[in-house]
C-alpha cells in the first residue's frame, strides 16, 4: 500500500481530485488530496512557493508515512518537485501531470512564455492571478457543464507562489519521476521533459485528453497512478483500457 498525496494546479483545491480519490482507495492505497495555502477553503492565507512546499512536506513528514507517491498537476508539480527532493527514501515516485518543470533559481513566470502577462495580471488584481475565462478551457476535452463547475469553484491564485524563485534541494534527473503528458494540450513533448526522459529515472505516460485529466479522464489517470504506486512502468502511450 502506498500513500498517494495529490496536489492540484493553479486556482484549484483538494476538490479537484474528487473523482480520482475513490479509484485509488479501491486499489488499496491511502490517499490525501491537499488544498494548498491561499486557495479554496484556505483562501486568505498568505502563500509563497516555499509555503506550498511546506504544505506538502507537512503531510508527508507525519510519523509512519512511507512509500509516498507524490502527484503534482500543472502548477502543483512545481512545489511537488521541490518537496520530492526532500522526502528521501520514503518517496516511491513523483508524478507530474502536465506540469511545468521547475529550474533551480528561476520562478514560474521566469520560465513561462506568457510570464510577463501573468505578472501584469497579478499586479492588476492585488497580488493574485485571477482564474481564467471560459475560452481557456476550450479544446481541452471538457464539457460545458464541467467548465462551468470548475469556474464556479476556482479561486484567485496567490501571485507570490509564481514569482518566488525555485530552490531545488535535489537535481530533478535523480528523482524517480513519471511525466503524464496530456496530448490535447500543446503541440508536442516539451524539450526539457524529453531530455529528462533519457536519464533512466524518468518515464512517460500519455493520456488522450486535455490539461485537466482529473475531470476528463479520472479513471485512466487513476490507473496510471496505481501502476506507479506498484512500482511498475507504464508503457509509453498507454492510457489504460
Amino acid at each position: 500500500m502506498a500513500r498517494c498525496v495529490l496536489v492540484a494546479g493553479a486556482w484549484l483545491g483538494s476538490w479537484a481530485w474528487d473523482a480520482v480519490v475513490p479509484e485509488l482507495r479501491a486499489a488499496g492505497h491511502a490517499v490525501r488530496a491537499l488544498t494548498l495555502s491561499g486557495l479554496a477553503e484556505k483562501r486568505g492565507m498568505p502563500a509563497r512557493l516555499s509555503t506550498h512546499v511546506r504544505d506538502i512536506l507537512g503531510e508527508v513528514a507525519r510519523p509512519g508515512v512511507r512509500d509516498v507517491v507524490l502527484v503534482g498537476h500543472s502548477y502543483g508539480g512545481v512545489p511537488a518537485a521541490h518537496a520530492a527532493g526532500m522526502i528521501g527514501d520514503r518517496l516511491v515516485r513523483l508524478v507530474l501531470v502536465d506540469a511545468p518543470v521547475p529550474a533551480d533559481g528561476a520562478s514560474c513566470v521566469d520560465r513561462w512564455p506568457n510570464g510577463a502577462a501573468v505578472e501584469a495580471a497579478i499586479r492588476a488584481h492585488g497580488g493574485f492571478w485571477p482564474p481564467p475565462d471560459r475560452a481557456c478551457y476550450a479544446g481541452q476535452d471538457l464539457t460545458d457543464a464541467q467548465i462551468t463547475w470548475i469556474m464556479d469553484r476556482s479561486t484567485p491564485h496567490p501571485g507570490d507562489t509564481l514569482t518566488e524563485p525555485a530552490l531545488l534541494p535535489r537535481p530533478l534527473p535523480r528523482i524517480p519521476t513519471t511525466y503524464v503528458r496530456c496530448l490535447l494540450n500543446g503541440a508536442g513533448l516539451d524539450s526539457e521533459v524529453a531530455g529528462l526522459l533519457t536519464g533512466g529515472r524518468w518515464r512517460l505516460a500519455e493520456l488522450d485528453t486535455g490539461h485537466w485529466p482529473m475531470f476528463t479522464r479520472s479513471r485512466e489517470l487513476a490507473e496510471i497512478l496505481v501502476r506507479e504506486a506498484a512500482g511498475r512502468a507504464a508503457p509509453a502511450g498507454d492510457c489504460g483500457p
